[in-house]
């Protein structure tokens, strides 16, 4: 196979702790990308000063911020500014994650990229992982043991308690469109198994109260919506909080949570991985998630 550059990364940027985006940044230079295209959005609610914080983190990494907007989080928002990025970004591939979300290859990177150059889809499909606490509460990282050791277990929580669509695309070559969300490219189903594993650090301090905020903003239209799965999925997290005293329960016969590291996949990755993307379908009380657009929750 012939090998291939590395690809452009591609991102939008909510506010993120600034800790997280450092994480974030160097995980995927140590992957080795090195061009990175990043529009950052700051709802209304974030003050000047965390703004700067976080831009001036991307600064220090010699990362020049591509896009800065601010304003209402409408469900168009997030993939208006990464197509902006895509384009900026040029031809050739572009490796897509949302700013929480560490992908871990099954093959070194410039493998994944030839057997897609291969396979003519152009993509490569990945799967979420969510990260949560031994305990399931949702607090803070302990930046200094990091990620996986303030995160330690992993399940397909979005799958299977928000009824989410679980698969993302994680490479796609300029030529190919990616749907909001980064959920799928029509026409362009990824081919490579097992699917890439998307470790999830959403479910952290805080993350309660932003999807309160989403609830309230879509069901009022202060953000705009065409999708009911953008208030449907946070209050189904929402609920199964106030049932287990504002943490994840672990005693989910059908959402087993375990132990998983950005160092490796799981022995039981590429069966249960490769099974699930295979067999999902959309809840039938709504449209394909990959249909409408579906940003990340600020």
């Amino acid at each position: 196979m012939t090998p291939q550059p590395a690809p452009a990364m591609v991102a939008v940027i909510g506010p993120v702790p600034p800790e997280l985006l450092t994480a974030w940044i160097t995980y995927y230079q140590h992957l080795g990308i090195s061009r990175f295209h990043l529009a950052f959005h700051f709802p209304d609610h974030v003050g000047v000063l965390a703004r700067e914080r976080l831009l001036q983190t991307c600064r220090q990494h010699g990362i020049t911020p591509g896009e800065i907007s601010t304003g209402p989080w409408h469900e168009n928002t997030n993939t208006l500014l990464r197509d902006r990025q895509r384009e900026a970004a040029g031809p050739g591939w572009h490796l897509i994650a949302d700013s929480d979300e560490f992908h871990v290859y099954p093959a070194p990177l410039d493998r994944a990229l030839a057997q897609a150059e291969s396979s003519g889809t152009g993509t490569v499909g990945g799967l979420l992982l969510d990260r949560i606490t031994a305990n399931g509460a949702l607090t803070a990282c302990d930046w200094r043991k990091g990620l996986d050791a303030s995160y330690p277990l992993g399940g397909f929580l979005t799958h299977h308690l928000l009824c989410g669509d679980p698969r993302k695309i994680v490479l796609a070559h300029s030529s190919v469109a990616v749907a909001s969300g980064n959920h799928r490219a029509p026409d362009h189903r990824p081919a490579n198994q097992p699917p890439v594993a998307v470790h999830h650090f959403k479910w952290r301090a805080g993350v309660t109260s932003d999807l309160e905020r989403r609830v309230s903003n879509f069901t009022d239209g202060t953000w705009r919506s065409a999708s009911p799965a953008v208030a449907a999925e946070p209050r189904r997290l929402l609920d199964h909080l106030e049932r287990h005293d504002g943490t994840i329960a672990l005693d989910q016969a059908l959402m087993p949570f375990r132990s998983v590291s950005l160092k490796q996949l799981p022995d039981w990755w590429a069966t249960e991985a490769t099974r699930l993307v295979a067999a999902w379908r959309p809840p039938r009380h709504q449209k394909e998630p990959g249909a409408t657009i579906s940003s990340p929750s600020p």
